[in-house]
């Protein structure tokens, strides 16, 4: 059997990503720096396998097309998970995300990390 393990994205401040990360449920793991002097900070969530590593490199730019890529977290009450994340100063986008929610449809919602990678929120 092949497992899918980690998920690697580059970062231009590790502080402030890990403390983004952490205020979505995110827990972190070991930070050690790698034999090509990457600072590099692994980041799960609880029960789940797959890791998040975040990757600084000193003189690095962080540049990447808009929407190149993102990813996905499920969440039991979406309203109740945003509206934390809300508490916690993170900026839920599309606007009026409550009043999108009432039709049925599939709830999603986005977030957007301090480097400028999207992370979609999906009601499981």
């Amino acid at each position: 059997m092949i497992k899918f393990l980690h998920t690697r994205i580059r970062v231009s401040n590790p502080e402030a990503s890990i403390d983004f990360y952490q205020k979505l449920g995110f827990q972190l793991g070991e930070q050690k720096t790698s034999p090509q002097g990457n600072q590099l900070a692994f980041l799960h969530l609880p029960g789940n396998d797959h890791f998040l590593e975040l990757t600084y490199s000193p003189g690095f730019d962080v540049t990447f097309p808009e929407d190149l890529m993102h990813t996905a977290l499920g969440v039991s009450d979406i309203v109740e998970y945003c509206d934390q994340l809300e508490q916690d100063g993170i900026e839920i986008w599309p606007e009026q995300w409550r009043g999108k929610f009432t039709s049925g449809d599939r709830k999603m919602a986005f977030v957007t990390d301090p480097d400028g990678y999207e992370v979609e929120i999906l009601e499981r």
